[in-house]
C-alpha cells in the first residue's frame, strides 16, 4: 500500500513517517512537502479560496502517484480536506480525525495541547461536529503553546517538549491529554511524565486507522 503524506510544515514530516516505521512497516510512504501552506494560512483568520485549491491539487497529485490513501499532517486546513476528499476515491484523512475519535471513546473531559494558532478553531469545529454525529458526551479544553513551534523550528526539540509539558500541567480535570498537532506529537513521554495522564497522539492514532481501513 502506498500512503500520500501531505505536509505544511517541515517538522511534521518525521514524526509520522516514524510512526509507519514503528506501526506499520509495510506501506510505502510518499512524502509530499508544500511549506508556504502553513505560511500562508497563518496569514489569513479564514481558509481562502487558493488554499482549497492547493489542497484540492496535492491531494489530486498524490493520487495521480499512485496513493491508495492520503493523510494530511497539518490541522490547519480541515475544511478544506474535506472538500478534497469527497473529489476523490481514495480515505483522504484529516490528521487528527482518528485521534479525535479515540477520545471520543473514553468520553469526559479532554486536553488538547497545540502549537499552531491558526488550527485551534478547525479543530474545535471538527471535534464538536464529530461530538454531534457520535451523539458522544465529551468536552474539550485547549492551550496553544506557539512557543513551542518556534523552538522546534528553531531546532531546540528539548525545550518545545519542556513547554509542552510545562503547559500541560493546567489540564487537571482532564482524563486524557491529545497533542494536536503531528510536530508535537515528540513531546508525549515528557508530557505523560509531568502529569501521569494517558496521552494520545495524531500520527499513532492515524496509522492505525489506515492500517485498519487498508491493510
Amino acid at each position: 500500500m502506498r500512503i500520500g503524506l501531505i505536509h505544511a510544515v517541515q517538522v511534521a514530516i518525521d514524526p509520522i513517517n516514524r510512526a509507519f516505521a514503528r506501526q506499520w512497516p509495510e506501506a510505502e510512504c510518499m512524502n509530499v512537502l508544500d511549506d508556504r501552506l502553513s505560511v500562508d494560512r497563518a496569514k489569513s483568520a479564514d481558509l481562502t479560496e487558493d488554499i482549497y485549491d492547493r489542497i484540492g491539487d496535492l491531494a489530486e497529485y498524490a493520487v495521480d502517484s499512485g496513493a491508495d490513501a492520503v493523510l494530511f499532517t497539518c490541522s490547519a486546513f480541515g475544511p478544506a480536506i474535506e472538500a478534497a476528499g469527497s473529489t476523490l476515491d481514495v480515505p483522504v484523512l484529516k490528521p487528527n480525525e482518528a485521534m479525535f475519535d479515540a477520545c471520543l471513546n473514553r468520553g469526559g473531559q479532554i486536553g488538547m495541547l497545540v502549537s499552531f494558532e491558526p488550527s485551534v478553531a478547525s479543530m474545535r469545529q471538527e471535534f464538536d461536529e464529530l461530538l454531534t454525529a457520535r451523539e458522544a458526551s465529551a468536552t474539550l479544553d485547549v492551550i496553544c503553546v506557539p512557543e513551542a513551534m518556534d523552538a522546534l523550528r528553531g531546532g531546540d526539540g528539548q525545550r518545545h517538549d519542556a513547554l509542552l509539558a510545562d503547559a500541560a500541567k493546567g489540564l487537571v480535570d482532564c482524563g486524557a491529554i491529545m497533542l494536536g498537532q503531528f510536530s508535537t506529537a515528540r513531546a508525549k513521554a515528557a508530557v505523560a511524565a509531568a502529569t501521569g495522564k494517558p496521552v494520545l497522539t495524531s500520527p499513532d492514532t492515524a496509522v492505525d486507522a489506515l492500517k485498519r481501513l487498508l491493510g
